[in-house]
This record gives structure tokens, sequence and C-alpha cells, in this order.
């Protein structure tokens, strides 16, 4: 939709709005003079609605305006020698060996402005998006992606801030875990001081990933995480140990290699939490963890992903098959 398919349904509505209220009242509500809806309401008996579209209008010919081949000649001349400026491109072109043109330096410019390339760099901005090739076309760089063949192979974990709620002591954290084949997600809200989430929580969240995982016959192999000390912490290492799982931390300042968590988090912000404070008077904490254990179980079970792997599927079909069984 253009700029003109909006005036013109705009101008439609002023004729609409007449017909039902009166012509001052759809006037004064569309911010339209009395005068004007008389002239476009004139045009519209003579020739119809289609007169309310605008129209198209061509440039002014001016009188003195400089000739079409001459112009040309100035653009040729400016591209060929994109470093002179609009005094020197009209004494060169007034030479014989150039055509003995005269133009001068304010016309000149005029014509470079109407083109745009009034100025040096966007002259050499425009040659060099022109220049040949050095070497061969070469396919474009594979776009970075983070490529899993089974449930369980790689699972990203982080924490999220919710806020802080009156009937509870501290701050209030998501810790998220998501499955990076098939989007299947686990979530606990819990608790914490302001610092963030202990490795208590974090170990928690960890062996009932790990378990879920083994219920549908799948082995939790690696975890992703960032550097955050409820990671680092070295009894979260031995959880890891004793489930058999890798653990691999992402580089510092790189957030985007756990994108899939922070997709998640994104979506679940936007899709629960956004919802839910606006819902709630006094938001508390058992009701918020309610409100996102419902929202987990439709997000695993019921809401079409139109990821690569997914393409239109949920969650719980990849991890749990067809039946979409939930973990008991």
């Amino acid at each position: 939709m253009t700029q003109d398919d909006v005036l013109f349904g705009y101008r439609l509505r002023l004729f609409a709005l007449a017909g039902e209220v009166g012509v001052s009242e759809a006037c004064r509500v569309m911010g339209v003079h009395r005068s004007t809806y008389y002239r476009w309401k004139h045009q519209v008996d003579r020739q119809g609605l289609e007169m309310l579209r605008p129209r198209e209008r061509r440039s002014p010919q001016m009188p003195n305006q400089i000739p079409q081949i001459v112009e040309e000649r100035v653009v040729a001349f400016s591209l060929g020698h994109p470093g002179l400026g609009p005094r020197r491109v009209a004494a060169m072109l007034a030479r014989p060996e150039w055509g003995a043109l005269c133009v001068s330096p304010n016309g000149v410019w005029k014509v470079l402005r109407r083109h745009g390339i009034s100025t040096r760099a966007k002259r050499l901005s425009l040659i060099a998006g022109y220049r040949a090739t050095v070497g061969p076309p070469r396919e474009p760089d594979p776009e970075p992606r983070i490529t899993t063949t089974r449930p369980g192979e790689l699972v990203g974990i982080d924490c999220f801030f919710v806020g802080r709620l009156s009937d509870t002591k501290g701050a209030v954290w998501q810790i998220t875990a998501i499955d990076t084949y098939s989007s299947y997600a686990w979530t606990d809200l819990v608790r914490a001081p302001t610092t963030g989430p202990t490795v208590t929580h974090t170990t928690a969240l960890a062996r009932r990933v790990a378990a879920e995982l083994a219920a549908a016959g799948w082995r939790l192999e690696r975890v992703l995480s960032d550097n955050g000390n409820e990671f680092r912490n070295l009894d979260f290492g031995r959880c890891l140990d004793r489930l058999r799982a890798r653990h691999t931390r992402i580089r510092a300042g790189r957030p985007q290699t756990n994108g899939h968590v922070e997709r998640v988090h994104r979506t679940i912000l936007e899709e629960c939490w956004r919802p839910a404070f606006a819902r709630f008077h006094f938001p508390g904490y058992t009701g918020l963890k309610r409100h996102l254990e419902a929202y987990i179980t439709y997000y695993n079970n019921h809401r079409a992903h139109t990821g690569r792997t997914t393409a239109g599927r949920c969650p719980a079909e990849l991890v749990y098959g067809a039946r979409k069984m939930e973990p008991r």
C-alpha cells in the first residue's frame, strides 16, 4: 500500500462519514475544511469517487533549464572525473577539446544535484558500486546457525529477571532451558537474591530436563550456558558429570550464541508475562508461577512453531511423538 492509497482511503472515509453525521461534523472530525469537501464533492458528482485519488504530477519544465544533451554531457564528465568540483567541471567543459559548452558552475551543481551526485563522496561511491569485480563471483557465506539432529543433543539454559513482587523477598527469576532441535522448553520460577539464581536452582532444572528427556527415550548430551556464577559453579559441573552431559559456555559478550534461549525469553515475555502483568492488579509469586506453568504446557503441546525443524508442528511432537504425550 502506497501513500496515495492511504490518502485515497482517508478521503473515502470522509465522504462516508459525511453521509452518516453530516458535512460539518465529518469535516470537523477528519480535519478537513468544508470548502475543500465541497470542491471534492463537485468533482465526485461529475466523474465518480475515483477523482479522490491523488494525481501524479510531473516535474515542471523551466524555460531556462539546461538542454538534455548538455545535461548528459555534464553528468558523464563528472562521473569520468569524480574528484573535480562544479567550478573546475564548468571550466573544463568550456575548453574546445570538451565541446566548448557554456555552463556556469552553479548550473553544473544544479545538474549534479538533480541526479543525486552533487558531492564528491556521492560520485565516488556511485563509481565504486559499479566497479568490476576483482575475482570470480563467490557463493555467499552460509548463515551461522546451530545444527542438531535429535532431541537432547544440545540444550541451552539461561536466566531471566522477571521483577520484584510485594509478597516476595528479593527478586523473582525465571530459569529457562530449551532443546535446540525441537524447541521444547522447560522453565522454573524461583525466588532469589538480586544477584541472580543460585547453583541449587540451575542444577534442579538440569536434573529435570535430563529426567524428562530420558522418559521420552532421549539423553541429555550437552548443555550450553553463559558465564554466570550459577553456571560456573563447580557443583553445576559435577551435576552435569553425573548426568553424563558435557558443558559448553559461550564467549563473553556474545549472547547470540545462545540465541535459542534468548528468543524463547522474548516469546514468553510477549505472550505470557506482559499479558499477565496487565491482567493482575497485584501479581503474586504463586499466581505467576501457575500462569507460567500453564503457558509452558501450551507452548510445548499446542502452539504451532514455524522453525526450520518444527515446520508448523508442536515441540512435543518431536520429543514424544505424534501423540504429544506430556511428561508425567
